[in-house]
């Protein structure tokens, strides 16, 4: 797929390192010992022992699309309004190295960016031009990677409201595509309106919504277990 040539009209104007004619990148001094580093270090811890990642990895790898992470991750700088983002345009994971700066936000923002190339491996996911294919997929990572989950939405100070999880995945998708896309809020809240009990209900590869780090572990080893299981039917 060929990169959009309207590139602020798809978001990549918070991604600056996109477009390498335009960005120029600060003292190599700075990129290799600060956060490029820590990224890749962290990146690496989170591949290794995120058991949301290692369930999304086995999964992509099941359904013909295994990752390479020199491949398929770049640690950037970025917008500050943003942690991450999924360029379909490369089949590329980008990390945002100067706004993670702790490991558990970089495991949510690897599920996250992983449930969209997820997405875009099994399905023919129309980014570009199809706003409730794009919803969909933002649903789906808001939902199961752990973005609303107890804890930080504990820490946002959001909580008490009845149905809370539905909301904050429902405020969570709308956000992301205002962000990436040059349409106004209400044109996002109707067409995630429109996609959102059949995305949300979507819980592939997890099988259930992972509410917690304990509930992954449980889709993972299941998920891992799965060919013996219908061996034996």
């Amino acid at each position: 797929m060929d990169q959009p040539k309207e590139e602020d009209e798809y978001g990549y104007d918070l991604f600056p390192e996109r477009n390498k004619e335009k960005y120029k990148k600060g003292s190599i001094t700075e990129s290799l010992f600060t956060f490029n580093h820590k990224c890749q270090v962290m990146l690496q811890f989170a591949l290794e022992t995120s058991p949301y990642a290692k369930l999304l990895l086995s999964a992509m790898k099941s359904s013909g699309c295994k990752v390479f992470k020199e491949r398929h991750f770049s640690c950037e700088d970025c917008d500050g309004t943003v942690s991450g983002g999924f360029d379909a345009a490369s089949s590329q994971i980008v990390l945002c190295q100067n706004n993670i700066h702790q490991q558990s936000h970089m495991n949510r923002v690897v599920t996250h960016e992983l449930i969209h190339a997820y997405d875009h491996c099994r399905a023919h996911v129309d980014w570009f031009s199809n706003f409730r294919h794009l919803a969909c997929s933002e649903i789906r990572a808001a939902n199961l990677s752990g973005d609303c989950s107890f804890g930080n939405e504990i820490a946002r100070f959001n909580f008490g409201v009845k149905q809370h999880h539905q909301e904050c995945v429902r405020a969570r998708a709308i956000r992301s595509i205002l962000a990436v896309r040059k349409i106004n809020r209400e044109e996002a809240e109707k067409i995630v309106s429109e996609v959102f009990d059949t995305c949300f209900n979507d819980h592939a590869p997890f099988g259930r919504i992972p509410h917690s780090k304990k509930d992954a572990k449980f889709a993972y080893r299941e998920y891992k277990n799965r060919d013996q299981y219908y061996a034996n039917l």
